[in-house]
């Protein structure tokens, strides 16, 4: 039997479900501009969260003045909380108005044939965007690896979203990395998402931004043991919907080094978040990881 909390958790993510479901039918705009109200209220109410922002803008944009650092602060809220209402239209929305709203464009020719692919996909706004257009709108079977939720009405949810088209397969990260490299070997592309902290234990100190931060280094990792290609994968939202860009491979990695190239992919993410800074997902605690000896950021 549930705890009486347990019961308004389960109703309050109920709720919320249906009400995603519900805002699926309304116009883009009129979606996106309840993103933007939402985004100045998290701005406002959210003050530790508003605060590694601000933290992470500092030390990566030293160059830029203060109040040009605030904007960009209050854009990415705004964005954050736009992509999050659009997973209404992704999971729910009709299949057409997502092909209306999601443009696949650039070198799609790399994912052509069977040869093994791993998907470059960094932390922007329009993750779960990319992937529903390349899981709805190519042929091949694609694959990711999912982090279980502790609210399990949300972890199903989630899940069925994001299996909602019949090429998607996700691999909890319990599950180990042996299934994975089977699927990348065997022609699955792997949507990789690894430009964040999981702490020191799995990750290796390299520069972003001129800041040492722990990264894990499975980019390198999986291409060079599912024996794949690393293709770039980027998408920007964009007022009609997102563009999803594919972009040609990388010739340099993997190396025999596997700390160099994920030092190469920090100063290669740092070009595309450059296009669009708003867009990264500055709300994640990239730096809480310090090397020894090194106080805490946050």
């Amino acid at each position: 039997m549930k705890t009486p909390r347990q019961l308004v958790s389960h109703l309050f993510t109920r709720s919320g479900i249906v009400f995603m479901q519900l805002l699926a039918a309304l116009p883009l705009p009129l979606v996106r501009a309840m993103g933007v109200a939402l985004g100045w209220l998290l701005y406002i109410l959210a003050a530790p969260r508003r605060r590694v922002v601000d933290t992470n803008l500092r030390l990566c944009f030293p160059e830029r003045p203060e109040g040009e650092r605030q904007a960009l602060a209050r854009q990415t809220f705004v964005f954050f909380a736009q992509a999050w209402l659009d997973r209404s239209w992704l999971w729910h929305g009709h299949p057409d108005k997502l092909r209306r709203r999601l443009q696949l464009k650039g070198a799609l020719t790399e994912l052509d044939g069977e040869q093994p692919v791993v998907l470059f996909a960094p932390h922007f706004v329009g993750l779960d965007a990319g992937w529903a257009a390349l899981t709805q709108q190519l042929p091949r079977a694609f694959t990711t690896i999912y982090t279980d939720q502790a609210n399990k009405l949300l972890d199903r949810w989630i899940l069925r979203g994001r299996r909602r088209f019949a090429n998607a397969r996700l691999f909890g990260r319990a599950e180990g990395v042996q299934p994975i490299i089977s699927a990348l070997r065997a022609g699955q592309p792997l949507y990789l998402l690894p430009d964040m902290n999981f702490g020191p234990e799995e990750s290796v100190f390299v520069p972003f931004y001129g800041v040492d931060a722990a990264t894990v280094p499975s980019l390198s990792r999986f291409a060079k043991l599912g024996r794949a290609r690393v293709v770039p994968v980027v998408t920007r939202m964009t007022a009609t919907g997102y563009e999803v860009e594919v972009m040609t491979a990388w010739t340099d990695v993997p190396s025999a080094d596997f700390v160099a190239d994920t030092a190469l992919m920090n100063a290669r993410l740092q070009n595309y978040i450059n296009t669009m800074p708003a867009q990264y997902y500055w709300v994640h605690k990239r730096f809480k990881s310090r090397p020894d000896g090194e106080p805490s950021i946050y």
